[in-house]
């Protein structure tokens, strides 16, 4: 027996989506597509005029309504995906411009509704090809389907079981000792040198480089305030300064009658320049390079091997997860030596 129904399905702006089914005959009988909407009215308009024509005996066509408007092509989807994503930082929206690019490079003229899960295989083995780590391309796969997912494209090739991301063995981070930090310490420019040993002492995200201010640092009790608006979980922090690292942040300040709250508090430094600098300083001193991010790692170790539990060094370096930090940032280091940061600023 003929019949038609209609599935809500969850889209991530809660809305939802109307789908529209049927089958021409029985359970037995393959089940259609008759179109996806946003209103449920809509969807009802569609399944009543299908079931009018299973009524009639005639198969119903949908061929002519899929023809008008013309679909508009991955890259134009992209684009308006985009934009659209007014509830995600800067940050967040440069990740994703930077990964569906390479989306782009390769199908961007494709239509939304030809894209196949043999297009996008294709797309896995191009990107694989052109050395592109497994991660990456993950991640470009994961927001081509939400770019599918936001126009409506059912089933998703994108989220198919038959897509296979290239296989890649786990590289263990080894974060850089307190040797090699000295050593880098010691051939950055002067402005990079506090910035430096911030994020080594504090294991604060590298984006608290261009997000720290004046007003952050309270000098009397030395500490700095990570602000839960700056802060990926969203929670507010206050890390504590050991005594030379404070008195060295102090003597590059301004006297206090004439400090701007607003002002950065590095002002001649930013996250993506100090990561240039730290690789370029690694390769001239001769040791591994390492990154801003990977001071994190060091930290979070150094504080697991003092014999910290993991919800103290959680709150130490706002970490929301303790199982994230357990199993991601605490590592085997050979030499779980400190900075000597009195012997360094000297």
């Amino acid at each position: 027996m003929a019949s038609t129904w209609i599935v809500k399905r969850k889209t991530k702006d809660g809305a939802g989506r109307f789908r529209v089914e049927w089958r021409a005959a029985g359970r037995s009988s393959k089940t259609r597509y008759g179109g996806s909407f946003r209103t449920k009215r809509e969807a009802e308009i569609r399944r009543e005029w299908i079931a009018r024509e299973l009524a009639a005996l005639r198969t119903p066509d949908l061929t002519p309504l899929a023809s008008t408007p013309a679909a508009l092509t991955l890259e134009q989807a992209c684009d308006r995906w985009r934009e659209s994503r007014i509830d995600v930082t800067e940050s967040t929206r440069v990740l994703h411009r930077v990964a569906l690019k390479r989306v782009t490079a390769v199908l961007g003229s494709t239509r939304v509704d030809k894209v196949t899960v043999d297009a996008v295989a294709e797309l896995v083995q191009t990107l694989s090809a052109d050395g592109k780590r497994r991660e990456t391309i993950r991640k470009s796969v994961k927001y081509l389907a939400a770019v599918l997912d936001e126009h409506g494209v059912e089933p998703n090739p994108a989220r198919a079981k038959s897509i296979r991301l290239p296989h890649e063995e786990h590289v263990e981070l080894v974060p850089p000792d307190a040797v090699a930090v000295e050593s880098v310490y010691r051939l950055l420019p002067s402005a990079y040198r506090l910035p430096l040993l911030w994020l080594d002492w504090s294991g604060a995200r590298v984006s608290s480089i261009d997000t720290l201010t004046v007003g952050d640092y309270d000098e009397p009790a030395r500490r700095v305030r990570l602000r839960a608006s700056t802060t990926k979980t969203r929670s507010a922090l206050w890390v504590e300064l050991p005594d030379t690292l404070a008195a060295a942040l102090s003597a590059v300040l301004p006297p206090r009658e004439d400090r701007d709250g607003a002002a950065p508090l590095f002002p001649d430094c930013s996250a993506d320049r100090l990561r240039t600098a730290i690789a370029r300083a690694c390769r001239a001193a001769g040791v591994p390079v390492f990154s801003p991010h990977d001071l994190r790692h060091r930290r979070i170790s150094l504080l697991h091997r003092q014999g910290r539990s993991w919800a103290e060094i959680a709150r130490f370096v706002g970490q929301r997860k303790l199982s994230i930090t357990a199993d991601t940032y605490s590592h085997v280091m050979l030499d779980g030596a400190e900075l000597d940061y009195t012997e360094v600023l000297r």
